[in-house]
């Protein structure tokens, strides 16, 4: 049985945070287990609160899995501070982790920050030169490398930077470009760059994309696909997520998390 471990904050409201990310492990067959970092009072109109954690928390939640039932790959999502995130770091350390996801989760889709400004400094020195890939949007990959990202060339620019960091594997997603027709994430492995290629479609329920998409990986991940295969799972499982739609809430609804297994019950038990 393999295993994924999210250390990230809670969404009251289900479409992102924990909760995205152990609905995605389930649905890709991977037992899924969390470490909270912060609770946030959360639907899809926005944040209406965040009550960290103390970093003391979070290290005996990672202390709790890793001394009895391990993890094959681990993400990370919402960290809040520079001490949780050095706190984490000090674990992963300890426990030798090496399939590291790291998604550097800073602004809500509401537009509430959660992330501290000093804390980003912190996710550069202790966090990144940890972690098997990185998965920034473009804002939060031009917060890291103090760039401004509008063409592919900047995104490879960007992720040349990113790598300089530490990182192994660098992801710019191209859900922020400009382009109306279709979305292009970039991959970037230190040697060779792989596009990946999606339809953009017309929704607002795309409440949770960043961390579903880092969860999929993550879980890739752990039953032992490459990193390329990994990404290749994500996109689908993110792209049948957005255009299999829920209607869930009054403002940014959540992605389908059962859309990618339902289209695979389906061509599975399809008359030949």
């Amino acid at each position: 049985m393999q295993k994924a471990l999210t250390i990230a904050g809670s969404d009251s409201g289900g479409g992102a945070g924990i909760q995205a990310d152990l609905k995605t492990f389930q649905e890709l067959n991977v037992f899924g287990m969390s470490a909270l970092t912060a609770v946030t009072a959360q639907n899809t109109l926005g944040v209406h609160g965040v009550y960290p954690m103390t970093a003391d928390a979070v290290v005996n939640q990672i202390y709790a899995i890793g001394e009895d039932i391990g993890a094959d790959a681990i993400k990370t999502g919402m960290l809040f501070n520079a001490e949780i995130i050095e706190a984490v770091a000090i674990q992963i350390k300890k426990y030798q982790w090496k399939n590291v996801v790291v998604d550097p989760v800073m602004i809500a889709k509401g537009g509430a920050s959660l992330l501290q400004t000093e804390a980003i400094s912190a996710l550069k020195k202790y966090l990144l030169p940890l972690s098997k890939v990185i998965t920034p949007n473009i804002p939060e990959a031009e917060v890291l490398t103090g760039m401004t990202i509008e063409t592919s060339q900047e995104k490879k620019d960007a992720a040349k930077k990113l790598y300089e960091l530490g990182v192994s594997n660098i992801i710019i997603k191209g859900g922020h470009d400009e382009d109306p027709s279709e979305s292009i994430d970039i991959l970037f492995d230190g040697k060779e760059f792989y596009t990946y290629t999606s339809k953009r479609m017309n929704t607002k329920n795309t409440h949770g994309t960043g961390c579903t998409f880092s969860a999929a990986i993550t879980a890739e991940l752990a039953k032992g696909a490459s990193i390329q295969e990994a990404v290749q799972t994500a996109k689908q499982f993110i792209q049948a997520a957005i255009e299999d739609q829920i209607q869930v809430g009054h403002g940014h609804g959540p992605t389908n998390h059962w859309a990618y297994q339902k289209r695979n019950a389906v061509k599975e038990y399809a008359p030949r």
